[in-house]
């Protein structure tokens, strides 16, 4: 497995520390971060997800832990919008130039708004996707945010 994905070399160009880290994707998992977090022997909060969704209408990313749903009243919010949906997978996988179970936030084909759950930022670091199935980057929560100039904001239920 590649440890160079279009994740990681845009976390690169944006001067970002960050590790990598591989484990045994499991494609039947019906939770894929929780999946992800006990493959690497993290505490799920610590292991965020990444999530494409729509608020009124335009595409937006948002990272969350991955033992949280997202509330999506809580989403339009963040973005200032009415109403917020998940998109659907095919339409993620074209949003971003990555398939799902390896949607990462970082070097998407569009970079579209993004938002990252407010309590992850608490944490002395975090792992999210890093471009492909299996592979995670660890990083400093706010330095995940502020290259992805994301908003902050409680997103979870």
């Amino acid at each position: 497995m590649s440890r160079t994905t279009r994740a990681t070399q845009a976390l690169q160009k944006a001067g970002v520390a960050f590790t990598t880290i591989t484990y045994d994707y499991d494609p039947n998992a019906d939770r894929i971060g929780l999946q992800a977090a006990e493959a690497i022997g993290e505490e799920p909060p610590r292991v965020l997800k990444t999530l494409m969704a729509e608020v009124d209408g335009k595409p937006v990313c948002v990272v969350v832990p991955s033992d949280r749903e997202v509330s999506m009243k809580k989403l339009a919010a963040a973005f200032g919008g009415k109403s917020a949906n998940m998109m659907k997978p095919a339409d993620a996988e074209r949003a971003t130039g990555y398939h799902v179970g390896g949607i990462s936030p970082f070097g998407q084909k569009k970079q579209v708004p993004t938002a990252i759950e407010v309590t992850a930022l608490d944490e002395p670091y975090v792992f999210i996707n890093g471009g492909q199935r299996g592979l995670q980057v660890r990083l400093d929560p706010k330095a995940a945010r502020d290259a992805l100039k994301a908003t902050a904001a409680p997103l979870v239920t």
